[in-house]
């Protein structure tokens, strides 16, 4: 339901990470409390690795459940609806973060391609290593119920994808 309803939503430009403006400043998204969706899996997993690999190392993190979280002063929501960071059309949350802050990263673009095909199962782009991750992914899932280690375990994974795909471009 949450990608049907991002979907047929608008892209508000008001909104901070929406629209079609140039690359954010990453320093004005330092210090915050991100806050997504409980039960974090790959889409979710992949942002926050994104968001403390290239954004804010301290980044805290809040799960939280409900779709309609009224966030608090300083926290910035990601994946989940009226997000500030969440699907937007045929982009995933993971591919939303990059295009607003690293559009130019081509090892973040290939794993953006990974994380859509995993997310939205709709085989856009069809790269070899898909299937594979989205393995890792359900292990880790299944071996970590804890939202907090998911994101621990899932940084894993990605910090040797980036380092593959970055060595590879």
């Amino acid at each position: 339901m949450l990608q049907l309803e991002s979907r047929l939503r608008p892209s508000p430009a008001h909104l901070p990470g929406k629209g079609k403006a140039p690359a954010l400043d990453i320093a004005a998204f330092k210090g915050r409390t991100w806050v997504t969706r409980k039960g974090v899996f790959v889409d979710r997993i992949a942002c926050a690795w994104l968001i403390r690999r290239f954004i804010d190392p301290q980044a805290a993190f809040r799960f939280v459940s409900g779709k309609r979280h009224q966030p608090n002063p300083g926290e910035v929501r990601f994946d989940m609806f009226d997000g500030e960071f969440t699907h937007e059309g045929d982009l995933c949350s993971f591919e939303v973060i990059v295009k607003r802050f690293f559009p130019k990263d081509q090892a973040l673009g290939e794993l953006g391609k990974i994380v859509h095909d995993l997310d939205l199962k709709d085989g856009k782009f069809r790269k070899p290593e898909t299937a594979g991750v989205g393995s890792l992914i359900q292990g880790l899932a299944l071996t970590h119920p804890a939202d907090a280690r998911r994101l621990e375990s899932g940084a894993v994974v990605f910090d040797h994808l980036y380092a593959c795909f970055g060595r590879a471009g």
